[in-house]
This record gives C-alpha cells, sequence and structure tokens, in this order.
C-alpha cells in the first residue's frame, strides 16, 4: 500500500535520497508544472515514494565518464 507524504515529508525524503529540492521548488512546480505527480486531498497535496523517485531520476543524466559526453 502507498504511504503519501506531505509536501514537507517529500521535500525531506528528496533531500536525504537525492540531496536537493525544497518545500518551496516543490510548491512552485505544482503551480506551474514540471513537478512530481501528487494527489490532494481538500487543500493538501500529498506524493507518493514512487512518484518522487520517478521524478527525481527523470531530471538526472544518464550515466557518463566525462562532462565532455553531456549535451550541455
Amino acid at each position: 500500500m502507498d504511504e503519501y507524504l506531505r509536501r514537507h515529508q517529500a521535500a525531506a525524503y528528496l533531500q536525504e535520497r537525492f540531496g536537493v529540492f525544497t518545500v518551496e521548488t516543490l510548491a512552485k512546480l505544482a503551480c506551474v508544472g514540471g513537478g512530481p505527480k501528487f494527489r490532494r486531498m481538500g487543500r493538501f497535496p500529498y506524493y507518493t515514494r514512487a512518484d518522487l523517485d520517478d521524478w527525481a531520476r527523470s531530471r538526472m543524466s544518464p550515466p557518463v565518464s566525462s562532462t565532455s559526453e553531456l549535451d550541455g
């Protein structure tokens, strides 16, 4: 069964697991788009770890052994 995380918990999870993203970033992306999938219950957004992991991984480059392998 999925565990649902409030935004502050989701940001803490991303910080612990990937070392990036804040509550403010998640809030902004929830408004403008481009952030992880979430669900709402009333006025509160809820995230799952699977959705957070998928989103964070989608923002990573593929493995490289040199910066010259990256597009820019």
